[in-house]
Order: C-alpha cells, then structure tokens, then sequence
C-alpha cells in the first residue's frame, strides 16, 4: 500500500426531501448571488426549479440560470457563463443534473476569479487560487461528480480532464426519487459508468492493498446485483438509492486510497471515442472495458483473474489466470450487453477503424505520454484494444 493523504469536505444530503436543506447550505456558505446550471426542463417537472426560486427569493439571493448544458459539455459556454457571473456577482454555482451539468458548474467556478482562460486549467499545469463555492443537486447517478475532485470539458475533439481539491463540491443534495423517470438507456449507461469507475480503481500494480480490493469487490458485485434489479424494478427506490449511492462510492477517491489512483486507460480510450463520435460515455465504457480486459489477459492477467475468481466464482483450480481474466470480459460483456442492453462492439456503434491512429495518437501526444498505469497504453497497444472492440468494416 502507497501512503496517502485523503481529503473530502463535500457535506451530502441523502434521501427522501433532501432538497430542504438547500436554504441551510446557503447560509453556511453564505451565499449572495448563486449561477444555477442545467440542462432541459426536467428540473421544473420535479420541482427542483420551484424549490430554488423559493429558497432564493426568500433569504434575498439573486438567481442567474442557465439550461442550456449537454452531453460532453464545451469549453465555449463555460466560458460565457464565466463572464455572466463575474458580471452579476456570483458566490456559488449550483449545478442541477448529472455530470455534464456538474463539470459545467465545476469549470466556471474554477474561471470566475481566474484571469486567464479557463480552458488553461485542463491543458496547462496550472494550480488554481480562489475557487468559488460549488453545489450540486444530483439527479442522475453515473459519474459521482458531485464529490469528485475531478472535471470533464471538450474543446472540439480534445476532451481533457482537470483534478483539483478546490473543485470538490461544498454540498451534494441526492434524493433518489428524483431518479425515478429516467429512461432505461439512461439508467443503463449511468450503471455501466459507475461500475467503470470501480473497475478503473481496480487495477493497480500496487500490491498489498486488501481492504480496498475487498471494497471495490463488494460495491461491484453490488452495482451487477442492483444493475440488473433496476431492469426489471424500474420504480423500486431502494434499488435506485443503492445505485446513487454506488455511484458516489465509486469516485469519491476513497476507493483510491494506497493503491496510487488505479488504472484509466479505458477512461482515456473512451474520451476519444465520444469526442470523435459523440458516443455516450457510460456505453463507450461498456465496449471499451470489454475490448480493454480481453486485451489485457494476454498482457498481464493477475488483477482481472482475481476480479474474475471473487466476484464471478471463476476458481483458480478450474482455470488459468488468463482463461479467468477472459472469463472477467465475458462476464461484463454479458453484463452490459444482456442485462443492461448496451453495446458492447465498436460494430454495434457504427464505428470504423479509420480514425484508430489518429485518436491514439492524440490521447498519447503522439506516443510520448501513454495512457494508463496498470499498463501503459501507446500508440501500438491503444490501436489493437480498438481492435478488440470488433470495429464496423
């Protein structure tokens, strides 16, 4: 195990009407003019909207909004919204939604007292000073950006990734009934991105990391339990409370604790895909973690034939570490595309081969920083993992 420093102030708010304690959060924060980020109208079918107007109108705090965030969320309008709060005041943002809302929210609290680009954050090493205060209302559980330190843009078809405590949201309101119509594909692909994020923290070449492994092994077999429950229960909320629970286990960087911040290279392989193709993110990761682990057991089997042995029983007696890693990609590859629906081929997403070298050579600076830790993913190797992902002809 790594030594480690772990650090997470989010305050969370779980459960049946747990929107009442946005008027308290507000008060400790104290909290003057609020920038409120999300996508649709969704928020006012579930009353969200209403409660904020209320509460803000009530204790006197100016609400400037905007609804117009969308799937892999862009550089250019958390530009302008940085612009829009620094005209109107803006102490906190408060972001309504899932992850794109969330890393929107995320983006321009980090530029507000920047006076550069914020954009420099994602491509630049750059620390940031003063970060105004973040809130979340969680309403889809996928990402668990509402207690990560981490954010997602785009710019085109370079999506980066910026990690810094001072973005860690001050408050994250979940009540899981507000999850309740999502739509199925929605529902999936934030399971499949949750079970990512366990699976990325996974594997790690850090030996002697036991209570992590056996943590990381439970909250799996707890999302495959709950993921397959929520198909044929869609309206039970206990099933949904325990997948957005998950969903904040998952990246909250608990799980990271001594093992040096685990694998990512599926991540990395997936962020080309939907910035090339506009793929949602927690389908890209299915096929992407099938074709990633498929790859693997001929490279470096052990951690996925563990895996392998105590969640899906694959017995050490029966196979080889390589036969039980294989074993490992049948079983997410069944897991994704039977029980959740979601494609688990390139083929299936209508993706070719012709952009392969070209999404390899941009994750990796064209081969001089190679993506991941368990193994280091180069040009050579990130071509034939999207060559396991069976691509269109």
């Amino acid at each position: 195990m790594k030594d480690f420093i772990y650090y997470n102030p989010a305050k969370v708010a779980f459960g049946k009407n747990a929107i009442d304690n946005l008027g308290t959060f507000f008060k400790e924060l104290k909290t003057t003019s609020v920038l409120l980020v999300y996508s649709g109208e969704f928020i006012k079918d579930l009353g969200i909207y209403s409660k904020i107007q209320e509460i803000t109108k009530e204790k006197g705090i100016k609400l400037i909004e905007c609804g117009e965030v969308v799937p892999n969320p862009s550089i250019e309008l958390v530009r302008r919204l940085v612009k829009e709060s620094r005209e109107n005041g803006v102490d906190l943002v408060l972001a309504v939604g899932g992850g794109s809302s969330i890393d929107t929210a995320k983006a321009t609290a980090l530029g507000i007292n920047y006076e550069g680009d914020v954009w420099d954050f994602f491509v630049k090493d750059i620390k940031p000073g003063k970060v105004v205060n973040i809130g979340v209302i969680s309403t889809l559980p996928a990402s668990g950006s509402e207690t990560s330190n981490a954010a997602i843009l785009s710019n085109g078809l370079f999506k980066k990734g910026f990690e810094h405590d001072s973005i860690i949201p001050k408050f994250a309101i979940m009540d899981p009934s507000y999850t309740l119509g999502l739509p199925a594909y929605q529902t999936a692909v934030g399971v499949a991105d949750i079970l990512s994020h366990l699976l990325e923290r996974y594997f790690t070449a850090v030996e002697h990391v036991d209570i992590t492994d056996y943590l990381i092994e439970g909250a799996v077999r707890s999302i495959i339990l709950n993921g397959k429950r929520i198909v044929k229960d869609p309206a039970n909320l206990d099933v949904r409370a325990e997948i957005q629970w998950t969903a904040t286990i998952a990246h909250n960087n608990l799980l990271d604790t001594g093992r040096a911040g685990g694998d990512w290279a599926s991540h990395r392989i997936e962020h080309e895909l939907s910035a090339q193709y506009g793929i949602t993110h927690g389908e890209g990761m299915a096929v992407t973690l099938v074709a990633w682990t498929k790859y693997m057991a001929d490279v470096k089997p052990e951690k996925l034939a563990q895996l392998a042995n105590r969640v899906f029983g694959a017995d050490s007696h029966d196979y080889t570490e390589r036969e039980r890693a294989l074993i490992l990609s049948d079983k997410l590859k069944e897991f994704f595309g039977h029980d959740l629906g979601l494609a688990t081929t390139l083929k299936e997403l209508g993706v070719g081969r012709e952009h392969f070298k070209e999404m390899a050579d941009r994750a990796t600076n064209n081969d001089a920083s190679p993506v991941g830790h368990y193994v280091p993913v180069d040009v050579k190797r990130f071509v034939e993992i999207l060559e396991a992902a069976e691509p269109a002809e």
